[in-house]
């Protein structure tokens, strides 16, 4: 049984608290939200690295892991999250129940001091970030971006969207671009973490079986320097209901590869004016975001076009994308067969085995992430952007009402926007095409 509050505990700082004895341990995150932005993307991306490698009073990596091992090896870990056109980081710590602890151990109070002190106290030198921790993590940074390409997956789908949302927020990569990462230095980190730490809306998630009241005294004792100067940036994405332009934009990029990538962009349309999220989650589940879709059954394993294709949507901007592996000559047939599942459903094709399955899958994952703490954060952190009011057994339940009717309705108001190749070298045509 899950008991859940949400509360306003300082100026745009929400905690959200999910009372349940179910997990032997707890999960508290606190993140700091502010507009996606080209700029300041990769300072966000390295300012949880770099704080994370020392506190003013555990100055070094050693000094901060030796503190979590006296809380029964309780974890910190940074957070760095796109919701939308929101950038979202800070940081995740588990730790034990006091239940399991001797009496008086208090692990909650410590493990809430410590990552507000990881995230308010940092070592400094000069009141500056440490150079040589800033330096350090911006290296790992730069090479984490340049690694990206590496899984060609998710490449393809990093540059759909890039290409896709080039004039808008949504286009911008979580962990910014390599240039402006090259260009970050102390004093520009430092100034962004004090601009950061003032403007950007706060929210704090807690999931164990502590009470709430215990919950905020601890969390508002940990936060109590936290600097507020002022309202914070709303938290907004600008959802665009109808493709950029009348035909479908084509991009194209070739690379040394042997398999290639087939992305396709679509913006979700008339279904975002009042979004049913439970039935965009019932719709992608059975278009292409289960192992029971249209788009695994048919242009996989009947018909053998890709070596995978799968759907996903991205609720808070309404976009979806369909990413799929094809030999580089067998993009158009696999392009055409995967349009034409969409309009399937568009025409109201959709079996009662479809709907009943694309339900379970749902439910399936959503009773998934409740069986975690840390799945549980990400659902009720991902609902609170989104301004969703229900708690998941909700979502769930709601999904198994969706009907048949319902997800044509959201095909029918499918736009296709984009289309993206990852093309083999002696494919033929330009790099980059527009």
């Amino acid at each position: 049984m899950q008991e859940v509050l949400r509360k306003q505990i300082m100026p745009d700082t929400h905690l959200t608290c999910v009372k349940t004895d179910k997990f032997k341990t707890c999960t508290l995150s606190v993140n700091l939200i502010a507009p996606l932005d080209r700029e300041a993307a990769p300072k966000n991306a390295l300012l949880p690295k770099v704080l994370l490698r020392g506190t003013a009073a555990h100055p070094d990596m050693a000094q901060l892991n030796a503190a979590l091992d006296e809380l029964y090896g309780a974890r910190i870990v940074p957070l760095i999250r796109k919701k939308g056109e929101n950038h979202c980081v800070g940081f995740l710590a588990d730790f034990i129940d006091d239940d399991f602890v001797p009496a008086d151990e208090r692990i909650l109070e410590k493990t809430a001091a410590l990552l507000g002190e990881v995230l308010l106290s940092p070592t400094t030198h000069g009141g500056l970030l440490r150079a040589d921790y800033v330096d350090g993590e911006k290296k790992n940074l730069i090479d984490e971006i340049r690694a990206g390409i590496n899984d060609k997956r998710s490449y393809a789908l990093d540059r759909l969207f890039e290409l896709m949302c080039d004039k808008e927020r949504f286009g911008v990569h979580k962990l910014g671009d390599e240039a402006r990462a090259a260009e970050i230095t102390p004093m520009s980190l430092t100034r962004h973490y004090q601009s950061l730490l003032s403007g950007a809306r706060v929210e704090v998630f807690y999931c164990g079986a502590h009470d709430p009241a215990r919950v905020e005294a601890a969390v508002l004792s940990a936060l109590a320097a936290l600097p507020r100067s002022g309202p914070a940036t709303p938290v907004t994405t600008d959802v665009r209901l109808e493709a950029v332009t009348k035909e479908p934009r084509v991009f194209t990029d070739k690379l040394d590869v042997n398999q290639g990538k087939l992305t396709i962009g679509f913006r979700l349309g008339k279904s975002m004016l009042s979004p049913n999220y439970a039935a965009l989650m019932v719709f992608n589940a059975a278009y292409g975001g289960s192992v029971t879709s249209k788009l695994f059954l048919n242009v996989r394993e009947k018909l053998s076009l890709c070596y995978y294709a799968s759907s996903l949507i991205e609720k808070h901007k309404g976009v979806m994308a369909v990413s799929s592996g094809v030999e580089c000559t067998k993009f158009e047939v696999a392009q055409n067969e995967i349009l034409a599942q969409l309009d399937a459903m568009k025409k109201g094709d959709i079996s009662d085995w479809e709907l009943l399955s694309a339900k379970r899958a749902v439910i399936t994952s959503i009773k998934a992430n409740m069986d975690k703490p840390a799945g549980l954060e990400e659902m009720f952190f991902d609902q609170t952007i989104a301004s969703i009011k229900i708690t998941p057994d909700e979502l769930a339940a709601l999904a198994d009402s969706v009907t048949a009717g319902e997800i044509s309705e959201i095909a029918s108001g499918v736009e296709l926007d984009s289309i993206y190749y990852l093309t083999c070298l002696d494919n033929g045509g330009d790099a980059h095409e527009n």
